[in-house]
């Protein structure tokens, strides 16, 4: 089901636009930085014409950031492309009435703004609620619109921090470590698109808007999975384990000859396998190790038999064996090893940013891929401060003047 845009479907849209089905679905994206810009992203990804409204002095504060590639910033290119942007000030009469104009015609408002700024501004949920019934307003902030924590500052280590996500990551005694990549702000970007998502779908059932509020703290309490289950079940506080599973064994990274490997069996079926295939098919026997709560118990004694077998040979062998027998594994890739894989070319998941006279961009393909749809191997570049001005005022002149012969 089309999600019942609001906007003109005879309206001029979009060249950028990327074909899915979200067409015809217009955001506003008054985001900045990296949890709205994602799902704003993610909302592109899937059809959705995204106008980035920015501030005159600088626009998005990413535009900044680094590493720069012929002086623009990769970071705001891997989380802006295929977006127009049109440079705004609220404050300004004239400027605010030309952002009227775009909210009139708009299916979704994203913010990240602090608890209390567009209410500031005069565009708080009631104010626009009762304008634009049918407009669907999604905010995300560092601890949401309520509680007693609203109105505090938050970024992603914040919110690892405060969220227990820290406390899990790392190994034993060691100092906190930050999870390496930014949890607190992704997942609240993809909770944020899964918000909006299920409002314009109720939306086109009942013709109203409403609004979704979604919290960076609130979703790392989402995301604890086994250790809230733990701590809930026994009473204790989880901790750090390394890259052990705290209740599946073995199911962890090992080492062997030349490195490491991760082994998951997840079951007593595939305990059996890996340990033939490691030429040691008295384990799955050994009492200790015969199901899987008696594997971890003695996930240690159990740790110490698996390498001594592992470390007589190279990781690629023990790859080959393994894969061969069904026992799921993996080598420990960097970065570059990621991307090399063969697997993620036949994915589609590294795509290239076409930017018109500048260096091409390789960014993270999209990884929903519908049967519906084509998955381009190149996006639309992201845009420059205020570059698509004219585009989104001839888009809204002509819009209004359709709306007004059909009046």
């Amino acid at each position: 089901m089309v999600a019942d845009p609001a906007s003109d479907p005879a309206a001029p849209t979009d060249p950028k636009t990327m074909p899915g089905p979200l067409a015809g679905v217009v955001v506003v994206d008054l985001t900045r930085v990296l949890a709205g810009p994602f799902a704003t992203m993610t909302l592109s990804d899937l059809g959705a014409r995204v106008i980035k409204v920015e501030t005159p002095q600088g626009g998005d504060d990413a535009r900044g950031f680094g590493p720069f590639v012929d002086g623009k910033s990769a970071y705001f290119g891997s989380l802006n492309r295929g977006k127009e942007s049109i440079a705004l000030n609220l404050k300004d009469a004239d400027d605010r009435a030309l952002f009227d104009r775009l909210l009139a015609r708009a299916d979704v408002l994203v913010e990240n703004y602090r608890p209390g700024a567009m209410e500031r501004l005069g565009y708080g949920w009631e104010a626009l609620h009762q304008r634009h019934p049918r407009l669907i307003y999604a905010a995300t902030s560092g601890f949401g619109h309520t509680g007693p924590a609203r109105d505090r500052p938050a970024y992603d280590m914040v919110v690892q921090a405060m969220g227990g996500i820290m406390s899990l990551t790392g190994h034993g005694e060691g100092p906190p470590t930050r999870v390496g990549t930014s949890v607190g702000d992704i997942t609240a970007g993809l909770f944020t698109t899964v918000g909006i998502n299920a409002a314009l779908y109720h939306r086109a059932q009942t013709g109203l808007g409403m609004k979704i509020d979604v919290s960076m703290l609130d979703c790392q309490i989402a995301i604890l999975e086994n250790a809230l289950a733990r701590y809930f079940a026994t009473g204790r506080v989880p901790g750090p384990m390394g890259a052990r599973h705290p209740s599946i064994t073995p199911f962890e990274a090992f080492r062997t000859q030349d490195g490491y490997i991760v082994i998951a069996a997840g079951n007593d079926g595939l305990f059996a396998s890996l340990a033939a295939a490691l030429g040691a098919p008295d384990l799955a026997r050994d009492p200790r190790f015969a199901s899987n709560p008696a594997r971890t118990t003695h996930v240690e004694a159990l740790k110490e038999a698996l390498e001594a077998r592992l470390t007589t040979a190279p990781t690629a062998a023990w790859l080959d064996a393994l894969e061969a027998a069904g026992v799921p594994c993996g080598p420990i890739n960097d970065v570059g090893q990621a991307l090399a894989q063969p697997q993620i070319a036949a994915r589609n998941m590294v795509v290239d940013v076409t930017d018109p006279g500048g260096t091409p961009l390789k960014v993270a393909g999209n990884p929903i891929k519908l049967s519906a749809f084509e998955d381009p191997s190149t996006r639309p570049p992201p845009p420059s401060l205020d570059s698509d001005r004219a585009r989104i005022l001839a888009w809204l002149t002509a819009a209004e003047t359709e709306t007004a012969r059909s009046a």
